[in-house]
């Protein structure tokens, strides 16, 4: 019997991988083993922290805006959105013992902004863990492929469920290089290799059902080593 203890999950992966999908997926996964979390994601997740994400997709999408955000303006405003979220929503809940499952977090960060975008990396990892106010989740699912392979699910899914009002009906990393996506993922793999407790590393082209039974397997194990420990 599931004991209520306080977890927090986070799911990362390149776009296309599929992260948001299997992050709604454990939700539900979740609740049918009557288990009930929250569900989040970043950027975003209050009214304050999504006020913000607005700010960052205005000024990439405005096609009237011909001046943009510096990256490190970028990478900042992230990490404002960041500190609002832990503060409102991912530490309350933590301290009333909820499980608490993220779409993207501090590994989203270093991934992109320093190894896709060329960020010092120290002072990446420095102004993260200040972001986050040193909260580091307890469990996480890096969906790795091949960019060349989600990208293409991407073009080829008109389902998608996103905030796509803009060019092309992309978003803002979507339209990036090929050689920006591989950067990420070789950052995702090199935060993996130096978390092995932590972090999952699943193959994203695996079937989708396949992916939310191992990450369900994975949870409940979690779950129950947790409980027998307490």
């Amino acid at each position: 019997m599931y004991k209520k203890k306080p977890l927090f999950i986070t799911f990362e992966g390149i776009e296309g991988s599929g992260k948001s999908f299997q992050s709604k997926q454990l939700y539900k996964n979740l609740r049918r083993n009557k288990i009930f979390s929250l569900l989040t994601r970043e950027p975003g997740g209050t009214n304050s922290a999504e006020k913000i994400r607005n700010v960052i997709l205005n000024d990439y999408f405005h096609p009237k805006f011909k001046e943009k955000f510096n990256k490190y303006t970028d990478t900042l405003l992230y990490l404002a959105s960041r500190n609002e979220h832990v503060i409102n929503k991912i530490k309350p809940a933590i301290s009333k013992k909820k499980i608490v499952i993220c779409d993207r977090f501090i590994d989203s960060t270093i991934a992109y902004q320093a190894y896709g975008d060329g960020l010092p990396l120290k002072l990446v990892q420095e102004i993260t863990r200040i972001s986050c106010q040193n909260l580091i989740p307890s469990l996480t699912f890096i969906l790795d492929s091949d960019p060349s392979v989600s990208l293409s699910r991407i073009d080829s899914t008109s389902n998608k469920i996103t905030t796509r009002k803009n060019e092309k009906g992309k978003e803002r990393y979507e339209k990036r290089s090929i050689e920006f996506h591989n950067k990420v993922r070789s950052g995702y793999l090199e935060i993996a290799h130096t978390e092995p407790n932590r972090i999952h590393v699943l193959d994203a082209t695996k079937p989708s059902n396949i992916l939310s039974d191992t990450i369900l397997e994975i949870v409940l194990t979690h779950l129950n080593s947790k409980n027998n420990n307490s």
